[in-house]
């Protein structure tokens, strides 16, 4: 039976910001193995082969998921390489390394009812006109296959291939040197991160003394763009307790970094990304519009390309801008997701370079902002000294409907007395930009950004201002603003 992938989303599974994401009720075995078929028979004329990488994070519903991806794999011919339980962008690395696509079954941040699946082609993550061409493929289902909508026979995950861990785990102690960490002690905050053993195995193999911390086997929704007032106390207190120099973690599937410094204050990820790019010695900058303006004012980078919200508006503009020859071309997003667009020259003698990476990654901003206190003989926070004085902040209102969440962008992108009526408690309009959501810049120069999440039902306000305090009373300005509008329509 031939069925067309968009009556498959129109079960609650579709594509978002970045991959497909759902419910995992939505995400059953007929779902996932019609987008994986899609996929494949998308990217089949691009490769010589028929072999697929597979991999997945620590979310219970994960490997069930990924059997209905093997399954479809098996349905059209491929041979399934299953590198297990691994980072997202560690398995994106494999397959650029290989010349294979990917497949990875992870939900990132999101809660874990939830779940989502993320695909790569030989060059790296899949971009809009890719999810277009899969939304808008037919696939043949064998209905004998299915019991309502389970696969009745779904093919086993073969054997672990150990190789994407390593080759991941190889890349950053081949560009970092062995000794770099040496005296400091570094707190992980391992929770459910799929990265939870590489970051200890990498962080002592640099040299530090590490410490363990929060690992639990129930999934922990941990959003980097969103760290909630319980977790900064948390950090705090870790920091204190166990004399840390720095505490780091991950999301879920480690495409996004948390970093603390030695009193346990959570760095914001554009502040990460930012440091990142200038350690690397970038000459480009590629970044949503929700990042922190302060890149802009540093001085430090050649060129601030700015973009839409998701990753594959930032690949398609850090690839339009490795054309131009302005590298290293570099990227990163407001949760501190970073990605590698032309290659990096080794930083001492006798190491190795790193291969672009054009997909979010938590390792290299992490390793690399520690290194950057480490090269100087500073504590942590000394990385922040000389940036410009622009502080962000972000929240979210959860189980808030997406499609309510357009039409008030839209209104208030459209409607200048309808702005001015939301923004009364806040300030007034001094430019206003569409480009993704609506984003205010205010007659103080503040900002408040509104933007329905790309990836479950969550209305995020961004907000920036001359001081932290300021900033997050901004966005919490707005969202109480946004709350008060839902409630009059």
């Amino acid at each position: 039976m031939h069925v067309p992938v968009s009556r498959l989303a129109a079960g609650g599974a579709a594509f978002g910001t970045s991959g497909v994401r759902g419910k995992v009720e939505a995400l059953t075995d007929r779902v996932c193995f019609g987008y994986a078929a899609a996929f494949l028979a998308h990217v089949a004329p691009r490769v010589p082969g028929r072999t697929v990488a597979l991999g997945h994070d620590l979310r219970p519903s994960s490997p069930r998921i990924a059997a209905a991806c093997a399954t479809a794999a098996a349905s059209l011919g491929w041979r399934a390489v299953h590198l297990g339980a691994l980072p997202t962008p560690a398995l994106a690395y494999y397959s650029m390394q290989e010349g294979v696509p990917g497949i990875v079954v992870t939900g990132s941040h999101i809660p874990f009812d939830r779940n989502g699946i993320k695909f790569y082609g030989p060059a790296g993550e899949i971009l809009k006109d890719d999810e277009a061409a899969i939304a808008a493929a037919t696939v043949e289902l064998d209905d004998g296959a299915f019991e309502g909508d389970a696969l009745v026979a779904p093919v086993p995950l073969p054997a672990l291939d150990p190789s994407g861990l390593s080759r991941f785990r190889d890349r950053y102690l081949g560009f970092f040197p062995p000794g770099l960490l040496s005296g400091r002690r570094v707190g992980v905050y391992e929770h459910s991160s799929v990265a939870r053993d590489l970051l200890r195995e990498v962080l002592g193999a640099l040299g530090a003394e590490v410490v363990s911390l929060g690992r639990t086997d129930t999934f922990v929704p941990v959003d980097t763009e969103a760290v909630g007032e319980a977790d900064q106390r948390q950090a705090r207190t870790w920091a204190a307790e166990h004399r840390l120099a720095a505490l780091v973690s991950t999301d879920g599937d480690a495409d996004r970094p948390l970093l603390g410094d030695e009193s346990g204050m959570l760095f914001r990820g554009d502040v990460v990304g930012m440091l990142c790019a200038g350690y690397l010695g970038a000459r480009t900058v590629v970044t949503p519009v929700s990042s922190n303006t302060a890149v802009d004012r540093w001085g430090r980078f050649a060129r601030v390309i700015r973009t839409r919200i998701g990753s594959p508006f930032v690949i398609e503009a850090m690839e339009r801008a490795a054309e131009d020859g302005e590298g290293p071309v570099v990227g990163y997003e407001a949760n501190g997701g970073f990605l590698l667009g032309s290659e990096v020259a080794p930083r001492a003698r006798g190491g190795l370079g790193l291969a672009p990476l054009p997909t979010r990654d938590a390792m290299l901003p992490i390793l690399s902002v520690l290194a950057l206190a480490a090269e100087r003989g500073a504590p942590l926070s000394s990385v922040l000294t000389g940036l410009p004085a622009r502080f962000t902040w972000s929240d979210r209102l959860q189980e808030f409907d997406t499609a309510a969440g357009r039409a008030l962008v839209e209104l208030l992108a459209s409607d200048r007395a309808e702005l001015e009526r939301f923004l009364a408690p806040i300030g007034t309009a001094r430019e206003v930009s569409s480009v993704d959501g609506v984003r205010v810049t205010l007659g103080s120069g503040e900002i408040v950004h509104l933007r329905p999440s790309g990836n479950a039902p969550e209305l995020r306000c961004y907000a920036e201002a001359d001081t932290p305090d300021r900033a997050a009373e901004l966005c919490a300005a707005g969202l109480r603003a946004a709350e008060a509008a839902r409630s009059r329509r």
